[in-house]
């Protein structure tokens, strides 16, 4: 594991750049995770998404699925795909703090 500095805070991170304790997460790290990831600019529908997956991971202790994005976040995959480019799940969750999702190579 190393370091990183985003958004002011220095935090821990993975080979890949997920951070290693969602709990370090904040907002305004999000917009720096996103360039990383190639995303420039985070609409509200990006937002929606970031805000569900942190939600859901504290209720169900697991990073939610594109699946259960699509039918408990409301967000269509084909939207998915369009907001977080090759990889929505392991991009969202990237952006949103989260750990690598499980079956994301």
């Amino acid at each position: 594991m190393s370091t990183k500095n985003i958004a002011g805070k220095t935090v821990e991170v993975t080979e890949e750049g997920f951070l290693v304790n969602p709990e370090d997460w904040s907002e305004e790290m999000a917009p720096e995770l996103a360039k990383s990831v190639g995303i420039d600019e985070l609409t509200d529908m990006h937002w929606k998404v970031i805000r569900f997956m942190r939600e859901d991971y504290q209720s169900k202790g697991q990073i939610p699925t594109v699946r259960r994005i699509k039918n408990v976040g409301g967000v269509p995959t084909k939207d998915l795909y369009q907001l977080f480019p090759d990889g929505p799940a392991k991009k969202a969750a990237l952006i949103a703090g989260l750990g690598k999702p499980q079956g994301c190579v």
